[in-house]
């Protein structure tokens, strides 16, 4: 390692990305900093994925208790405390800090706490202290996107939701992302009169289109009010609360509206430009496939390149980089075939290609699709469909797509995707037992194409 910089690797960001990638580096024998200006663990731990998910946990349960009168069960709803979800999310986001924290000092990595920027192409300067290193690692991740209109100051984002002093009775969601989704099952399972207004004609662009579909209506019939081509135009306080004025003329007086209109990468004021680091329209830092900047030794990983903005996608990312830099040789992360899920109620999960997609791509295509009513919701009285769906080249059999709509979606297609990576046939799926009764068994028994 080259002893004329204080640092082999410097990472701005602790975040997913960064700790991964410093602490890889560090066992692979480079000295290594973190720098990182608010709590460590980045959006995931503090408001992203973690604090998310707890949130929908406790959501989901007024579910269960409405489902549970048809199994015979008959006590009413109980009462919900806010204030103690919050305290008890809170308390469980200090310890990942603290867990963060221990593993990056067990690593031997040495953490700077405060705004980091660089100065020159090998300069960090941290508070009123400046460091150099021989590589730097950018991973400051990405942060909501406020769009300006009369009154935008008075409505909060996702960072401010999970820390709201009190459940807001009634709100407005402005939004068709997977944020928006998941919060509107948060707020109206947690008991909020919500109502979810996207300026697009459908949600979660992006996604397969039957899923979209379906989880509009699955929205719907649960009671959350969905408007499509819908935005607002103003929004003014008043002794009741809110008063937000949309773009069809009609006014609505609700307690809180959450702006989930995207997220930007966080590119500014880190003297990236000063340095000639290409960044993308929208501030996205640019970068090849090994991560690396414009400029030689500088890279970047996670939400503030904007390829895909998920946290195992920012672990690989970082984990290569690491590699690269102090393994054996160059390493690119795999972005191919990432599943995902939005944690919406009920949920979606999905891998590989859409059936759009699909169809661009392939000369021939096989869909298979199934909707049926879940063996549970027979007895809770609920009318939700699961939705299921195969995507299959038909010249291969390999099934290039897999789309799920429904309870536990994102446990169901986590297995079904090593599968996929695979490059599974649609007849080794016909050849594989299904558990019974489950869900998941509907992705080896569909024989039927749909088109």
């Amino acid at each position: 390692m080259d002893k004329s910089y204080d640092f082999d690797l410097f990472v701005i960001g602790a975040g997913s990305g960064g700790v991964r990638a410093a602490r890889v580096a560090a066992a692979l024998g480079a000295r290594v900093a973190v720098s990182e200006m608010d709590r460590l663990g980045g959006t995931c731990v503090n408001v992203g994925c973690i604090p998310k998910k707890l949130l929908v946990y406790a959501s989901e349960f007024s579910r269960e208790v409405r489902d549970a009168v048809g199994f015979g069960w008959s006590a009413g709803l109980p009462s919900h405390s806010w204030q103690r979800l919050i305290a008890n999310k809170d308390k469980e986001i200090t310890r990942l800090n603290q867990l963060y924290g221990n593993l990056l000092e067990t690593a031997g990595v040495t953490l700077l706490l405060g705004r980091a920027h660089l100065t020159d192409a090998h300069t960090i300067c941290v508070g009123e202290q400046s460091y150099t290193a021989k590589n730097i690692l950018l991973c400051p991740g990405g942060w909501p996107f406020v769009p300006i209109f009369p009154g935008s100051e008075l409505a909060i984002t996702s960072n401010e939701a999970f820390v709201l002093p009190e459940l807001p009775k009634r709100v407005i969601i402005v939004g068709g992302g997977y944020i928006a989704v998941e919060f509107a099952g948060i707020f109206h399972g947690l008991g909020s009169q919500v109502t979810l207004l996207h300026r697009g004609d459908k949600l979660l662009r992006g996604f397969d289109e039957d899923l979209r579909d379906h989880l509009t209506i699955a929205m719907r019939e649960d009671g959350i009010e969905v408007q499509f081509e819908s935005e607002i135009l103003q929004l003014e306080r008043t002794p009741h609360g809110l008063i937000a004025q949309l773009n069809d003329g009609s006014t609505r007086e609700v307690d809180q509206v959450m702006l989930a209109t995207g997220r930007r990468p966080r590119s500014e004021n880190l003297g990236l430009e000063a340095l000639g680091i290409m960044l993308k329209p929208g501030g996205a830092v640019a970068v090849d496939a090994h991560s690396r900047t414009s400029v030689p030794h500088i890279f970047a990983v996670g939400d503030v390149t904007d390829r895909l903005n998920l946290t195992p996608v920012a672990l690989a990312e970082g984990t290569a980089v690491a590699q690269t830099l102090f393994g054996k040789g160059p390493v690119e992360p795999d972005h191919a075939c990432v599943p995902t899920a939005v944690f919406s109620q009920p949920n979606l999960g999905t891998v590989g290609v859409t059936e759009e997609q699909a169809r661009a791509i392939y000369p021939e295509v096989d869909v298979y699709r199934s909707t049926f009513r879940p063996l549970k919701h027979t007895m809770s009285g609920r009318n939700e469909r699961s939705l299921m769906k195969l995507i299959v080249d038909r010249q291969t059999d390999r099934v290039v797509g897999l789309h799920m709509l429904g309870d536990h979606a994102g446990e169901i297609v986590q297995g079904f995707a090593v599968a996929i990576k695979m490059g599974a046939t649609k007849a080794q799926f016909d050849a594989t037992v299904g558990i019974h009764p489950t869900a998941a068994e509907e992705f080896v028994t569909m024989r039927v194409k749909s088109q």
